[in-house]
């Protein structure tokens, strides 16, 4: 190890305690997954970033459970949009069928109340100081 690597490990452990300071959790329960295989994949996004593969956090489940799944991310005060799709067929692809519906299992905020594509606004949250909590319930194809 040279003599620059433990200062450089000791800036490293400072810049990630004052990132943690200033940041605000964001609870997100996902509620009706169910057992079909594949990948579910939880994606918080900022403005810029929506409907694109880039996210400021996320996390990908493999071959998640029935159930329900309550994951937690620490973020920058801010307004992001969150949403979770369940690609069990495990094509890599957000799936659609030929009337242009979702075949593949999907959610986000207000996902009951959408009658096409959502907007940023329609699936964002904005997250303060103290946090934010979601709970969303997963709409599968039948």
């Amino acid at each position: 190890m040279t003599p620059a690597a433990p200062l450089a490990a000791l800036i490293a452990a400072a810049l990630a305690m004052t990132g943690a300071a200033s940041a605000a959790p964001l609870t997100v329960t996902v509620d009706g997954i169910e057992a079909r295989g594949g990948k579910l994949y939880v994606s918080v996004q900022t403005e810029d970033q929506f409907m694109k593969e880039d996210g400021v956090a996320g996390e990908i489940l493999e071959a998640p459970e029935a159930g329900s799944k309550t994951l937690s991310f620490d973020l920058p005060e801010g307004r992001y949009a969150v949403s979770v799709w369940h690609d069990f067929n495990g094509n890599g692809a957000f799936d659609v069928d030929d009337a242009g519906m979702p075949a593949d299992g999907w959610t986000s905020p207000n996902a009951a109340s959408l009658q096409a594509a959502p907007t940023f606004e329609q699936s964002s949250v904005t997250v303060e100081a103290g946090g934010a909590a979601l709970q969303m319930d997963m709409i599968y194809p039948r």
